[in-house]
């Protein structure tokens, strides 16, 4: 028994804008392994346990990078006309690399849509292939990103 293909079998569109989007609004989590803290630390010229001490917050046995009151990630900068930029770019953990091609964004077109509400990328730009938005999910996974 073979399994239907999926609704974005065709592949999806997504280039960045740099809008930030993804990395403010509501609190919640960005969540980073423990490869992913050593390498930021690494490039923030810290030790890991510096980087863990000021940066990360645990949350159950997993942690998530800090974030502003208003739910922006401590690592978000806005230059004057509004883009938005990454300090920790190069770095960046696997859940921010991977953003819009979340299991939660791909359930479905409506929710596709949905995050396209928030991010103009969605929908712009370059084509993901079914091959790599497949192997961005079993990273995804491998990391129990948010669902």
């Amino acid at each position: 028994m073979t399994t239907p293909d999926p609704w974005y079998a065709e592949g999806l569109c997504f280039s960045c804008t740099h809008c930030g989007n993804c990395c403010s609004g509501a609190p919640g989590y960005v969540w980073v392994a423990y490869q992913e803290i050593a390498a930021i630390a690494r490039a923030l010229g810290l030790t890991t346990e510096q980087f863990e001490t000021h940066h990360t917050r645990r949350v159950g046995s997993r942690q998530s990078l800090l974030e502003f009151d208003n739910g922006d990630c401590e690592f978000l900068e806005r230059d004057p006309d509004g883009k938005a930029r990454c300090k920790i770019y190069a770095v960046r953990p696997l859940q921010c690399r991977t953003w819009p091609l979340w299991e939660s964004n791909l359930r479905s077109p409506r929710s596709w849509k949905q995050a396209a509400r928030n991010c103009p990328g969605i929908g712009r730009g370059e084509r993901h292939l079914l091959p790599v938005i497949q192997a961005v999910l079993r990273a995804n996974a491998s990391v129990s990103l948010p669902l």
